[in-house]
C-alpha cells in the first residue's frame, strides 16, 4: 500500500513565528529578543527536534534553563504555538483524500511538546491521521537527513517507490528525493493554486 507523508508547518497549517514569540515572552517573563537569541539562534530548538530532550518535561526544563525564564506549562507552550498556526483547508482536504488512497502520516520537524499538543493544535489533522504521527524527535534526526526518511519508512514497512511526501521546504523535498521518495514542493504563494497543485500531486502519485 502507498504511504503519504505530510509536513505540518506551512503545509497543512500556515505558521508565523512572529505571533508565537510574544506569547512565549509573556508566559516566561523573558524578552522576545532573549528567547529568540538564546533558544532558537543558539540551536537548541533544532537539537530538540532531533531528539535531545525526548519528553515534554525534559524540553520544558531545558527551555527554562537556557532562556532564564519561568518554566512553561504544556498549556502555555500550546497556547503560544496555536497563535502562530492557521489551518490551510485545501491542504487538509488533500490529506483527507490521500487517506482514502493509502496510509497517511504526519512527518514534521518538531520537538516533544508538539506531539503532545497536536490534538489541541490541529484536531482535524489528528482525526484523519489517527495514530500515524511521526515527529522528528521520535526518530532521532531531522529532515532533510536521509536517515530521517529511512527511519520513517521503516516505521511503516514502506518502500521509497511507494512513498510520497508533501513539504514546504525545498531542502526537505530534495532530501526525500535523494532516497527515492516522490516529493511535492508545497509553495503557498497563492493558497488556492498551491492546494490545487498539492491535490493534483496526490492524485498523480496514486495513478502512477
Amino acid at each position: 500500500m502507498d504511504l503519504y507523508f505530510f509536513d505540518l508547518d506551512k503545509t497543512l497549517y500556515a505558521y508565523d513565528f512572529r505571533h508565537r514569540l510574544p506569547a512565549l515572552a509573556l508566559a516566561s517573563g523573558v524578552s522576545q529578543y532573549r528567547l529568540a537569541k538564546s533558544w532558537w539562534a543558539g540551536g537548541f530548538e533544532m537539537r530538540a527536534e532531533a531528539g535531545a530532550w525526548p519528553t515534554v518535561d525534559e524540553y520544558l526544563d531545558e527551555f527554562a534553563a537556557v532562556t532564564g525564564g519561568r518554566r512553561l506549562t504544556l498549556e502555555q507552550w500550546t497556547d503560544a504555538r496555536a497563535r502562530a498556526m492557521t489551518r490551510i483547508p485545501g491542504s487538509v482536504d488533500a490529506l483527507r483524500r490521500a487517506s482514502t488512497l493509502g496510509t497517511v502520516s504526519l512527518l514534521s520537524n518538531n520537538p516533544a511538546p508538539l506531539a503532545a499538543a497536536l490534538p489541541v493544535l490541529a484536531p482535524d489533522v489528528v482525526e484523519i491521521l489517527g495514530p500515524n504521527i511521526l515527529v522528528s524527535f521520535m526518530l532521532g534526526a531531522r529532515k532533510p537527513a536521509a536517515e530521517l526518511f529511512s527511519r520513517a519508512m521503516e516505521h511503516y514497512g514502506a518502500r521509497p517507490e511507494n512513498t510520497f511526501l508533501a513539504d514546504d521546504s525545498a531542502a526537505n523535498v530534495a532530501g526525500a528525493r535523494s532516497v527515492g521518495i516522490t516529493a511535492h514542493h508545497f509553495v503557498a504563494d497563492d493558497t488556492a493554486r498551491a492546494t490545487d497543485a498539492l491535490m493534483a500531486a496526490v492524485e498523480g502519485f496514486a495513478a502512477r
